[in-house]
């Protein structure tokens, strides 16, 4: 048996330095490690003639040295390096930088390859800072050669060289995790030859299979795992059946507005859910806006009124003051008593607080993470709404859950994820859309415009604020970083505070301010002290300010397309015509389309729609779900067929062996508990 968990520091080649590098991009085991998949490849396997060549294109040649390497300083530490070199077709000349140890590495004569990106110019051929082997070597060439995501000061050659290294510690020996009648009944590869093949294919044809074989992996584990989650709550836990002489349309018909049909629709699913025995465990997804906070305020009240208490879960201290004010309008009315608890209440309030919620003068208690603390105990909770669900994860949701004896929950979310990928990520969740936005909610107006633009988008925001409205500006960095030329926040605060907005109240946020800090600047923003605020993505979630009209994003191609329209969702919410402005750089034609889709549509469904198609799976969420791994090979878009028979075979397992506790199932069992138990109460 290898061990995986063993340290990635002790696999040749890697050591202490190299392992802290590793450690920046999720790898710090050799299981880690050897599943780290590329995310392209290079082939270097088919050589080309060189008069075949076409300019910017990358290619492989077998050529013959046909003089030395000349040398041209340029500099103290500076030179230019050419070879000439020749096939059957033509002549090349080879040309590197700086790198003068090459000088006398190559001989008159003798056969190299090369592969490096080909210019052809006026018919003549340049090859600059290729890679290259003597022609009997394949180091570097003739081959597939596998590329991997890197950030900070890693190589690709010494991630490649790791796992060369950590694929012979292996040796052929992890022990295989589908049972065999999957493996036989989907044509898929053993473990052992798949990984070793997404790493090193000889072909693209092995490639493929391997491919197939992790994918399939990936997303049924995943599917099994929730449906387990799912079986759990319907099966071994008796919920509350809610009375059905509790009316929700005392609350409906006692609002100042009308509800939207979509809405009336998901409380009809939602009354239904409570009416029944079995726990509901339902996902309310809504676009910014739809009106989902009325909807768990209305089904707050059927819990109430059937005698039991309520808690809700927001991720941000001013987004659960928010609700408090919303719930406390709607509910008062009716003599339900809200109240807030969060990280920084007063110790002395915060006793009252405990004091009346196990006594149960509290009906609704609204706050933040300050909710899962153990001290905090309900008299007979028996309603959970955790709001912005990909900001708790499963994990946290079950720990509230734990503090009423099998409560009903719901979940809410304003990213709009695609039904489709909604099955799988929220497997064990039945699913509420409200697709349609109040009739009185005005479209925000979208541009996407270049950096020459500044100067007009400057005035435009001082002339809104001349006219009483504010602004946010926001940028995808805190501080400079080499590798992303983005405004950083606090450059931006250092040029708009002194400079263009001098005459104006200008503050600024980002995530590592304290919490009491980002609260106190948020509430001053939400009463109109401050004129125009600069924020990382840290006002995504949630903040209603209905008085900010403006929302201009730097950068804004730094940014998936999902995190752009939750950005835009903070404006747009009182009567006044509200602009969302995209400052890009780059003209790549990606870039263009990704800016198209946001000044043609303000419908966050087709957005997240395209954001996977343009993305992968793997970047879609922006933060990583608590409690779910994100997929490491899968890419929902590209994989949909498979997602789709995956779920038909999960379905076939679930019905024939529901606990997995069949002998030919039991290596299902242990692959779910190592990838999920520690993460996902099953």
């Amino acid at each position: 048996m290898v061990d995986l968990k063993q340290s990635v520091q002790y696999v040749k080649g890697v050591g202490p330095a190299k392992a802290k590098l590793l450690h920046h991009i999720g790898i710090d085991t050799l299981d880690d490690l050897i599943t780290y998949f590329p995310r392209t490849y290079e082939d270097r396997s088919k050589p080309k003639m060189i008069a075949t060549l076409v300019d910017g294109e990358e290619s492989l040649i077998e050529v013959m040295a046909t003089s030395n390497v000349s040398e041209v300083r340029i500099g103290k530490n500076r030179s230019i390096l050419k070879l000439v070199v020749r096939d059957e077709s033509a002549p090349c000349v080879i040309t590197w930088f700086n790198q003068s140890y090459l000088k006398g590495r190559f001989k008159v004569g003798q056969r190299y390859k090369f592969y490096g990106k080909a210019q052809v110019k006026y018919g003549k051929v340049e090859m600059v800072n290729p890679v290259f082997d003597v022609e009997e070597s394949s180091k570097n060439t003739g081959k597939i050669i596998p590329i991997y995501p890197l950030t900070y000061n890693l190589k690709q050659s010494a991630i490649r060289n790791a796992i060369e290294n950590g694929l012979k510690i292996v040796n052929g020996n992890l022990e295989e995790t589908m049972p065999e009648y999957l493996l036989k009944e989907y044509h898929l590869e053993e473990l052992n030859t798949a990984i070793k093949q997404i790493h090193f294919p000889n072909s693209f044809e092995e490639y493929d299979k391997a491919r197939k074989r992790l994918v399939f992996e990936e997303l049924l584990s995943m599917q099994l795992a929730l449906s387990c989650l799912k079986n759990k709550y319907d099966n071994e836990n008796d919920g509350i059946a809610y009375s059905k002489e509790v009316k929700m349309s005392d609350v409906i018909n006692n609002l100042p507005f009308r509800l939207t049909k979509a809405q009336l629709k998901v409380l009809e699913e939602i009354d239904n859910d409570m009416e029944m025995q079995k726990p509901m465990n339902r996902l309310l997804q809504g676009d910014v806006g739809s009106g989902k906070t009325i909807v768990s305020i209305i089904a707050s009240y059927k819990a109430v009124k059937c005698g039991y208490q309520v808690a809700i879960m927001a991720p941000t201290a001013i987004l659960a003051e928010q609700h408090l004010q919303e719930f406390t309008k709607v509910l008062e009315p009716f003599g339900i008593k809200c109240e807030l608890l969060l990280g920084g209440t007063r110790p002395k309030k915060r006793q009252e607080i405990l004091e009346n919620l196990k006594n149960g003068t509290i009906n609704v208690l609204i706050g933040t993470h300050a909710l899962l603390v153990e001290d905090v105990v309900f008299q007979n909770l028996g309603f959970v709404v955790t709001d912005e669900q990909h900001r708790f994860g499963v994990r946290q949701r079950s720990i509230i859950t734990q503090k009423g004896n099998c409560p009903d929950v719901l979940v809410m979310t304003a990213t709009p994820i695609p039904r489709t990928l909604a099955l799988i990520l929220y497997g064990d969740l039945d699913i509420s859309i409200i697709d349609e936005l109040p009739p009185n909610r005005k479209k925000i107006e979208t541009y996407a415009v270049t950096k020459s633009m500044e100067e007009r988008i400057n005035n435009f925001i001082k002339k809104n604020v001349d006219e009483g409205r504010q602004a946010y500006i926001v940028c995808p960095l805190v501080e400079e970083n080499e590798e992303i030329e983005a405004e950083s926040v606090t450059n931006l605060q250092e040029k708009y505070k002194n400079d263009i907005f001098k005459n104006y109240r200008v503050s600024y946020l980002y995530g590592k301010m304290k919490q009491k800090e980002k609260d106190e600047i948020m509430h001053e923003f939400k009463e109109g002290n401050i004129d125009i605020l600069i924020s990382t993505t840290v006002i995504e979630v949630g903040v209603n300010v209905p008085n900010a009209t403006i929302m201009v994003i730097e950068n804004a191609e730094h940014f998936g397309l999902a995190q752009l329209h939750q950005l835009r969702g903070r404006v747009g919410r009182g009567e006044n015509q509200s602009y969302c402005i995209l400052k890009y750089e780059g003209k790549s034609p990606e870039i263009r389309s990704r800016m198209k889709i946001m000044c043609d549509t303000n419908d966050g469904f087709i957005i997240a729609e395209k954001d996977l198609e343009l993305r992968g799976s793997g970047e879609f969420f922006g933060t990583r779900q608590h409690g779910i791994p994100e997929f490491k090979i899968a890419n929902l878009f590209e994989d949909m067929e498979t997602l789709k028979s995956v779920q038909s075979v999960a379905l076939k397992i679930e019905s024939a062996d529901p606990k997995l506790e069949k002998p030919e199932n039991k290596i299902l069992r242990k692959l779910i508990d190592e990838k999920f138990t520690k993460r996902i109460e099953i």
